[in-house]
């Protein structure tokens, strides 16, 4: 019972993006907070839970970045739709995500299987994404956070995401064209 454990806590956190849509689109900020912060928690855990319990699964590994993908975007729409940050900073960060899963797809489909990592770029995306999400929050709930320290996390958002999403491009592409010209020459 305790191999789904990690399984149960990465679908809770996909559960837990609707109400943090909601609360967000409410403007109950605290509540907000509490949902994010418990959904990192989540997302903590399922891995620990993995890792101690030898309860590693192709399911769980595809669900989690999922999950947090299904975060990322419902809280980037929902802070542009009641103004927190500007309709292009969460356009930025969804197109990213899009052309990833569109040339993956396209990668698939014209050249074959594949075996898709995350690089460090992308982690380091995701890790300023979330701490974009929680300084996003913690500044409606303490009025201390100034727009100054938002305007530069979200210049690192955007700078990081597109940097992200063209090295993504660039090294699929790259290998593209190299499967593509070994098949032609052999």
């Amino acid at each position: 019972m305790l191999r789904y454990l990690p399984n149960a806590l990465t679908l809770s956190r996909l559960l837990l993006a609707l109400p943090l849509g909601m609360l967000i689109l409410r403007q109950d900020y605290e509540m907000a907070l509490g949902v994010g912060l418990l959904a990192g928690l989540t997302d903590a855990l399922d891995g620990f839970a993995a890792r101690h319990l030898n309860a590693f699964s192709r399911l769980g590994a595809a669900l989690d970045p999922v999950c947090d993908k299904v975060l990322i975007t419902v809280s980037f729409l929902s802070f542009a739709s009641v103004g927190l940050i500007p309709w292009y900073v969460a356009a930025v960060v969804i197109t990213r995500d899009l052309v990833i899963v569109t040339g993956a797809l396209c990668y698939h489909w014209l050249i074959g299987p594949f075996d898709f990592a995350a690089t460090s770029l992308s982690k380091i995306n995701m890790l300023v994404q979330i701490c974009f999400c929680v300084l996003v929050l913690t500044a409606q709930v303490i009025p201390g956070i100034g727009t100054p320290v938002i305007d530069v996390a979200t210049l690192m958002v955007v700078i990081i995401a597109v940097a992200s999403g063209l090295h993504y491009v660039i090294a699929w592409s790259t290998k593209a064209v190299r499967h593509r010209g070994k098949g032609v020459h052999e």
